[in-house]
Parts: C-alpha cells; structure tokens; sequence
C-alpha cells in the first residue's frame, strides 16, 4: 500500500479529482445588487432633481437680469434679449468685460468653469470616481450667467447639465455610498438640469445612457428616469407646460421621395458636424499657442464676440427664439446665412477660448439655419420633392448634434419632445442616420469626447454584455484542485505537497470528513515556521466565508477573489455546505477568452450549398414518385 492509500484511510485525501454534480444543480442567475439601494438611490435623485429644477429657473432669470444690466442699464429680471440694443460700438466690449470677469474666477475660483461641462462630467466619471468639486456647484452657473448675460452665444442648457451634476457628484461624496451610485447620482443632477430646462426627460434619459452612464440597468436607469421626470414636472411648474420650440400648424408625415431628400440633406449636415468639431478643437490648439495667460483667453474670445454681434445683433445671446423663428420659416435668407456662418464663428471663438458656456443651442441653431437653407434650395431645384422648409430645419437641427455628439437616439428623440411634432419621426430617424453614419466614418472623436482624448481617456463606444455576468460557475467548473481534510496534520500535508510537483496553487480548501467545507487556508500559512507541525490543518483557519455556488456568475466570482486577495475559490452544494468543486482564476480566464472568441468568430449556421442538394435529391424523389403512379 503506498502513501496515498494511507492517506485516504485516514480521512478525506490531500489530493483528490472531485466528481462533477453541475447536472444535478438547478442554474440560475443571481442579482448582484440590492433592490433596496434603487429605492434609496432613486429617493435622492428626486431630492437633488428638484434642487436642480430650481437652481435653472434661478440661472435663466439671473442671465435675464445680466443681460438687462449689461445691455439696458436696466436692473430686472424681466425677459429680454440683447438684439435690441442701442450701444452702437461700445456692444463689442460687453462680451470682452463678460470673458475677462469669467477668466478671474477660472483663475481664483476653479479651473473646471471653464467649457461647456459635459465632457468635464465624463472626464470625472471615467477617472476620478465622478467627483466633482464642489464649487462647481455655484461657480458654474454664475460663470455661465456672467457668459450669456454679456452676450456669450451659448445656450442655459451646457452650464445647468454641468451643475446638476456638480450637485448630484458633491451629494454623492457627502453621502456613504459606491462609486457606481456616485456616478448614478451625477448623471441623475445632470439630466435632470436638461429636463428642467426644454422639458425633455425622455432624451435626458437617453443622453445619459449615450454619455454619462455607459451603461443600461434597472440600478441606473430608474434612479435617472425619476430624476428627469421630476426635472419636467419642475419645468412645468415654473416656465409652463408648453414646448420650448413650438411649430405653428402641423408637419405633414414626409413621403418616401421627401425621405430620400432628407437623408441626403442628412449627409451635408453630417459633413457640416465634423467641420464643426474639427475647427472647435483648432481654435483651441490656437489659443494654445497664445503667448499670454489662459485667464486672458476669454475677453478675447468675447471681444470677438462682440465684433460680430455689431454686425449681427441676433448672434448675441442665448438664442432660444431664434431657434423658433428658424423652424416656423420666420426668417429671410440673409438672417437664415448670418446665423448659419456668423453665429458659428462667434460661438467657436469664444467656446474655444475656454469660456463657460454650452454648445447644444448654438448647435441646434447652427444645424436649423443650414437645413433650413439646404431645404430652400430643394424646394427650388425640386419643386415636387415633399420637402417643407420647416421639417428641413428640425431635422438639420438634430442631425448636427447626431453627427457632432453621436448621441444618436437623444437628438431624435430631443426633436420629437421639444417641439411635439410626432410626424417627423422618420424624417429625424433618415437624416440622423445619415449624419451619425458619415461622422463615424470620417471622425474619430466628437465634440464631447476630443478634449478628454487628447488627455489620454478612453470613452466607451458600445455597451455590449458582460461576458463574465453571462457565464454561471457551473457552466465552467472542472472540479479539479486541491482539498486537505481537517483531521490531516500540518506535518503530513507539508510530506505530501513537497512529493506533488502538479500542483501550483497558492490556497487550499479545508473541508470535514463528510466533506462539508469549513474554510480556506494559504500555503504561507500552512509552511509558516510559526506553527508546531503535529497541529491539525483546522486549526490554520481563519476565513471559513469565503465560498462560492454554482448558480453565481464568473463576474461575482471575480469580484470576490479580488477583495479577498486569492486566486481559488470552493464551490459548494446550494443545499448543504458539502464542496463540489473548485474555481480557480484561471478557469475565470479561460471562460472569457472563449467568450470572446465564440463572440467575434465570424462562421455559419446555415448552409445554402447543402440546402439546395436537399431540395434537388427531394425533387428527383418526388419526380420517381410521379412515375411510378403512372
């Protein structure tokens, strides 16, 4: 009888080749979050999204009462616009005077004003555990009001995003929370400010799925969706219940010749993204390049700002209503072409000069002038084609913002809940197809997403599944590794290893003689000098929780050899403690990689060569048959 034998006499064997019992397990997936923590999380997403209701409708009025100090000389909060002023010349210093007071508080408030907050957001929820400073909190919409109230060609919408997430981040770090939940709640402040401000929860939700969360779950969704409803009830509540960008009469449903027009138009527009993009980004490799403080930076982008406002007052300012005018068909040619090209230049000036403001309005302006024209010329050089000037615009609007964002269902969707016009739904899905399709393949990153690239981050550009959730410990366990009865000695089990060069693992599972798990053990515990070597292996126990079941997925059992620090898990039975298996890190690898490979092989299931062979021996059969009747 050799030394094995023995051993197994004694008790349950050193080294053992564990039966397989996965097929006599009832599999299932197990959740791996509380549902209670939805509930918690999503009661403070309704707190924080009413908090941001009213911080917009304090940023909107206090830009009116800026922009009536500014322009009029006029201290009130009343609605007003500055096309309308009479300060001849002296306008071009106003946004200059706005750009300098915003450069000061960049340089002795906080840095992160600057820009239009969206791609800050993501920068701090793909590096910083979404923490955002505080101060952003009231830094940002006092900057931006400063901005737009001097004329700043922005819209309130950028600045509301970025403090609603401020907001959301800084509760978030009050809180004791995940950093998972901390990115929930910034993404929840953040739309629920979009949602506030154009009554739009369902593309909120939406744009936060596209660039803030990178992720589709109940855990993050839910808490999101209340924040963005909660948003629009605030929006309801104080601005009113119609919609930001009403069109006069109804939108006929576009034919199919009037679709292919639209398409086309969709990949000018998807052109005019992309130059867009690329001539933001080089107006701030030029202020880049500027011998001067980056503090200067925005008085000069706002002097420019205001050259152009001298000779096309209606570039000045937030801008909404021309949005309007642009839709309903309101404007002539020559207002349709300065807002098209003048409101360009003096938006990317000053975006780029590192100033606080937004880009989804002056985008929406930009990209309604340029279909508005694109379906003026249509009209003209095809009479019979079904376009309309305004469904020209509203889709030129959010086709800029499909291209430029690749925030594709958002912009459909942000067209359709901003004006009400349900009928355009196959005209937006046409032409920000188009656009979204030619800015994939002619751009590598957008409008929200070059600035945080150029800094070496990655964003993610798809939410596949995870391939480790998807796989259970049962689909995977070999039911091989290393078991040490509790009765075994530490002497004998040292004797033992030392003659088993196979095996390579760092842990060992302890279990009872009826095979009942009972803990862990590593093996610079069970070799420590410290221990006397005639000690029982139970002894050595320290961890006895740590296990695992079949109906887990790999993703748990990752997760949980990451926090305890080792690389084997025992698998136990679902109705007693009795292993059944062990899983290793290397099963978990392996288990991925096949996932990946089956994932990306390219094959088929279907063979047409073999179909058809079928179909002719079937018909020669069918043919003899025929024959034979006859």
């Amino acid at each position: 009888m050799n030394r094995s034998e023995n051993l197994n006499q004694g008790g349950i064997p050193i080294s053992v080749s564990l039966k397989s019992t996965i097929e006599e397990e009832h599999l299932h997936r197990g959740k791996s979050f509380d549902k209670r923590r939805i509930f918690t999380i999503s009661s403070i997403a309704i707190v924080i999204a009413i908090a941001v209701s009213l911080i917009a409708k304090f940023l909107i009025e206090l830009i009116d009462l800026i922009t009536n100090i500014s322009f009029y000389g006029v201290f009130s909060g009343a609605e007003t616009s500055p096309w309308d002023n009479q300060l001849g010349i002296f306008v071009i210093f106003i946004p200059a005077i706005g750009g300098l007071i915003i450069g000061l508080m960049a340089l002795y408030g906080s840095k992160a004003i600057r820009g239009h907050g969206i791609p800050e957001a993501m920068e701090q929820i793909l590096t910083n555990e979404s923490k955002i400073k505080p101060a952003i909190t009231y830094l940002k919409p006092l900057s931006a009001a400063i901005s737009i109230g001097t004329g700043g060609p922005f819209g309130a919408e950028g600045p509301i995003i970025a403090t609603g997430g401020a907001l959301g981040s800084t509760l978030g770090q009050v809180l004791k929370i995940t950093q998972n939940e901390r990115k929930i709640l910034l993404a929840a402040g953040a739309t629920a400010g979009m949602s506030a401000i154009f009554s739009t929860p369902v593309a909120a939700i939406f744009l936060a799925i596209e660039l803030l969360l990178f992720e589709f779950s109940p855990r993050s969704i839910i808490p999101v969706a209340l924040a963005c409803i909660t948003g629009a009830a605030g929006h309801h509540f104080l601005f009113g219940h119609d919609v930001v960008f009403p069109i006069a009469g109804e939108l006929p449903l576009p034919s199919n010749e009037a679709l292919v027009f639209y398409s086309a138009l969709g990949i000018v527009i998807g052109l005019v993204s992309v130059g867009v993009t690329k001539i933001v980004f080089w107006v701030e490799d030029i202020f880049e390049m500027l011998p001067i403080h980056w503090a200067w930076w925005p008085a000069i982008g706002g002097l420019c700002v205001g050259i152009v406002g001298y000779f096309a007052p209606r570039t000045l300012g937030v801008g909404y209503s021309n949005i309007t005018d642009i839709l309903n068909g309101h404007l002539s040619l020559q207002l349709l072409s300065s807002l098209c090209f003048l409101k360009f230049v003096s938006w990317v000036i000053s975006l780029g000069s590192g100033t606080s403001g937004g880009t989804l309005a002056p985008l929406l302006t930009i990209g309604g002038a340029a279909g508005a024209l694109l379906g003026i010329l249509i009209i003209q050089w095809f009479p019979d084609s079904g376009v309309t000037i305004s469904m020209a615009a509203l889709v030129g609007m959010a086709a800029i913002f499909a291209g430029a964002s690749r925030a594709f269902i958002t912009s459909i969707i942000f067209a359709l809940e901003s004006t009400g016009e349900i009928n355009a739904l196959l005209a937006l899905l046409a032409t920000c197809t188009a656009s979204y399709l030619f800015s994939y393949f002619v751009m590598e990153n957008t409008i929200m997403t070059e600035k945080i690239a150029r800094r070496g981050i990655k964003t993610p550009e798809s939410y596949e599944p995870d391939l480790l959730e998807k796989i259970t410990v049962g689909q995977v366990l070999t039911g091989h590794g290393m078991v040490v009865s509790e009765e075994n000695t530490i002497a004998e089990t040292r004797e033992w290893l030392e003659h088993d060069e196979d095996y390579k693992q760092n842990y060992f599972i302890i279990c009872s003689e009826k095979g009942e798990y009972k803990g862990i053990i590593s093996s610079s515990n069970l070799f420590s000098h410290h221990h006397a070597e005639d000690k029982y292996v139970g002894d050595l126990i320290k961890r006895n929780s740590i296990n695992i079941k079949l109906e887990d997925s790999l993703r748990t059992a990752a997760e949980t050899m990451a926090q305890e620090n080792i690389d084997v898990l025992p698998v136990v039975s679902a109705t007693n403690s009795e292993v059944i298996g062990i899983l290793t890190y290397q099963d978990i690898i392996s288990a991925f990689k096949y996932g990946i490979n089956e994932h990306e092989k390219k094959q088929t299931h279907i063979s047409l060569r073999r179909n058809s062979l079928k179909i002719l021996l079937r018909g020669q059969k069918l043919v003899k048959a025929i024959q034979r009747k006859d």
